[in-house]
C-alpha cells in the first residue's frame, strides 16, 4: 500500500504553527513526512527565524538531503544556521559535487576550517579545483568503474557488496590500468551476460564523454542529445574523473534558461528573486539601465540633427516611435531564435552567412508586409501618400536592419566567448533605434517638400 503524500501547504502551516508554539519535535515530524522535493519547497517558505530554529534540530542526514535539493545560494544562506562542526558533518553526508559547490561558495577561511573538521574529504577535494560552470565543477566522484578484465560474476558480487547509493548512475564505466576510459555498459548487459565473460567483451567501446573544462551548458546539451542518464567526465588524457548525472543536468538547464531570460531582459544577476534584498536588485539591474541610458541618448543625439525637419512637419514626431518600436520587436524575435539555437548547438558562428541570408530574406518579406500595410494606413489617415511612403519605407528598412543585427550581434558575441544573450535589449535595440530614426528622418528630409 502506498502512503499518501501530505498536502504541501497544509504541512507548511503545521510546521509554522508548531515552531511558533515551541513544539520543535512536532515541527520536525511534520517536515520529515514530506517528500524530499517538498521539503526544499517548505523550507524556502519558512521565515528566516523559523529556518534558523528548524535546521539545527534536523538530523545530519536529513540536513544533507535538504541541502542537496536547495539551490547553491539557498544552501549557502541556510548553512549560516549551523555550527562549524555540524556543517562538517553535513558536508560529509552530502553528494560530493553539492558539497564542493557549498565549500566553494563559503568564505575561504570557513571552507578551510570545514575541510579540516571533515573526517573524510577525499571525494570532495578533487572537485574544488574546477570552476563552477564547467563539466568538472558539475561532476560527482561517485560512480562505478571496473577494469577491462573483470569478470561479470566478480562485477555483480562487487555491486552487491558495496550497495551503491541510489544517486549513483547505474552505468558501469570500464577503465584501463591508467584509469583511461575505454568503455561503458549498463546493468542490463551485465545481468544477462555469461558470468565468465569479461568487461572488455560486453562493453560498448564508443563512449560519449566530455572533458572537464567544457562549459556546463555544452555538457548538458551532449547528455540531452544522446538521451543519457549520466555522462562521464575525463581529463585531456581521457582519464576518468567523474560523472554528471541527469539531476545535475536538470539544474544546469534550469540555470542556463534563467540566465538567458535575465540576460535578454538586461538583468545581470541570475540569482535574483522578487524577495532578494534591494541591494542585490540594484547591483544586478542598475548597470544595465546606465548602458540603456547611454544608447537612448545616442538615439536622441541622432534625432537632434533633424529638429528643423520635425518642427516643420509635426506628424513626424507621431510616427518615429512606431518605426523604432517595430524594429525593436523584430530584433527581439530574431535574438530569441538565434540565442536559443546557439544554446542548443543547432547553429554556430561558422554558419553566419547562412543565417544572415535567411534573416535578410525574412526581413525583406516582413518589411514589405508591414511597410505596405502601414504606408496605406498612414495615407488614408493623414491624406498624404508621401508621408505613407516615408513611414512605410522606414519600417521596411528597419525590419531588415533588425533581422540582420539580431543575428550578427549574438553570433559575434558567441565567437568572442561571451554570452550571446547579452545582445538583447541593449546592443541590438541601440542599433535598431538609432538606424531606425536615421532612416526615417533621412527619408523625411528627402520628401520634405511633399509632406506639408
Amino acid at each position: 500500500m502506498t502512503e499518501q503524500v501530505p498536502d504541501l501547504q497544509i504541512a507548511i502551516e503545521q510546521i509554522k504553527k508548531s515552531l511558533e508554539e515551541g513544539l520543535h519535535a512536532q515541527a520536525i515530524a511534520h517536515f520529515n513526512e514530506l517528500a524530499l522535493g517538498d521539503q526544499a519547497e517548505a523550507f524556502n517558505q519558512l521565515e528566516e527565524n523559523e529556518q534558523a530554529t528548524l535546521l539545527p534540530r534536523l538530523d545530519v542526514g536529513a540536513t544533507a538531503d535538504l541541502f542537496d535539493r536547495l539551490t547553491d545560494s539557498e544552501t549557502l544562506e541556510a548553512s549560516e544556521n549551523l555550527t562549524l562542526e555540524r556543517l562538517a558533518d553535513v558536508l560529509e553526508e552530502m553528494q560530493p559535487d553539492e558539497a564542493a559547490d557549498l565549500l566553494g561558495d563559503l568564505p575561504p577561511e570557513q571552507a578551510s576550517q570545514a575541510l579540516e573538521e571533515m573526517e573524510d574529504s577525499e571525494d570532495v577535494l578533487p572537485l574544488l579545483g574546477f570552476p563552477d560552470e564547467t563539466a568538472g565543477g558539475r561532476m560527482t566522484t561517485e560512480y562505478i568503474a571496473m577494469r577491462q578484465h573483470t569478470r561479470v560474476e566478480q562485477a555483480i558480487k562487487f555491486l552487491r557488496d558495496v550497495s551503491p547509493d541510489h544517486e549513483v548512475p547505474y552505468y558501469i564505466f570500464v577503465v584501463d590500468r591508467e584509469k583511461r576510459l575505454v568503455g561503458v555498459l549498463g546493468l542490463r548487459e551485465l545481468v544477462v551476460s555469461d558470468p565468465q565473460a569479461v568487461m572488455e567483451d560486453i562493453m560498448d567501446p564508443d563512449v560519449i564523454y566530455v572533458e572537464s573544462g567544457v562549459d556546463q551548458e555544452v555538457a548538458a546539451n551532449v547528455l540531452v542529445r544522446h538521451e543519457l542518464s549520466a555522462i562521464p567526465v575525463v581529463d585531456e588524457q581521457k582519464r576518468m574523473l567523474g560523472v554528471i548525472t541527469h539531476d545535475d543536468i536538470l539544474d544546469v538547464l534550469s540555470e542556463e534558461a534563467t540566465e538567458d531570460i535575465y540576460r535578454l531582459a538586461s538583468v545581470g544577476a541570475i540569482e535574483l528573486e522578487p524577495e532578494s534584498p534591494v541591494r542585490m536588485h540594484i547591483r544586478g539591474r542598475l548597470p544595465w539601465l546606465y548602458l540603456n541610458t547611454l544608447t537612448a541618448l545616442f538615439a536622441a543625439w541622432i534625432i537632434s540633427h533633424y529638429e528643423v525637419i520635425i518642427a516643420q512637419v509635426a506628424a513626424l514626431a507621431v510616427f518615429q516611435s512606431v518605426v523604432a518600436g517595430m524594429g525593436g520587436n523584430a530584433s527581439s524575435q530574431t535574438v530569441a531564435v538565434i540565442v536559443r539555437s546557439l544554446a542548443l548547438g543547432k547553429t554556430s558562428p561558422s554558419k553566419v552567412w547562412v543565417v544572415l541570408w535567411r534573416e535578410l530574406v525574412v526581413g525583406i518579406l516582413q518589411g514589405l508586409a508591414v511597410g505596405l500595410l502601414v504606408a496605406l494606413g498612414v495615407w488614408l489617415w493623414r491624406g498624404n501618400p508621401y508621408l505613407g511612403v516615408v513611414v512605410g519605407g522606414a519600417l521596411m528598412a528597419n525590419l531588415i536592419v533588425a533581422g540582420l543585427a539580431g543575428a550578427i550581434i549574438p553570433m559575434a558575441l558567441k565567437s568572442m566567448g561571451q554570452d550571446p544573450a547579452l545582445a538583447s535589449s541593449v546592443l541590438v535595440t541601440a542599433v535598431t533605434d538609432s538606424l531606425g530614426f536615421l532612416i526615417f528622418l533621412s527619408l523625411a528630409g528627402y520628401f520634405l517638400p511633399h509632406l506639408f
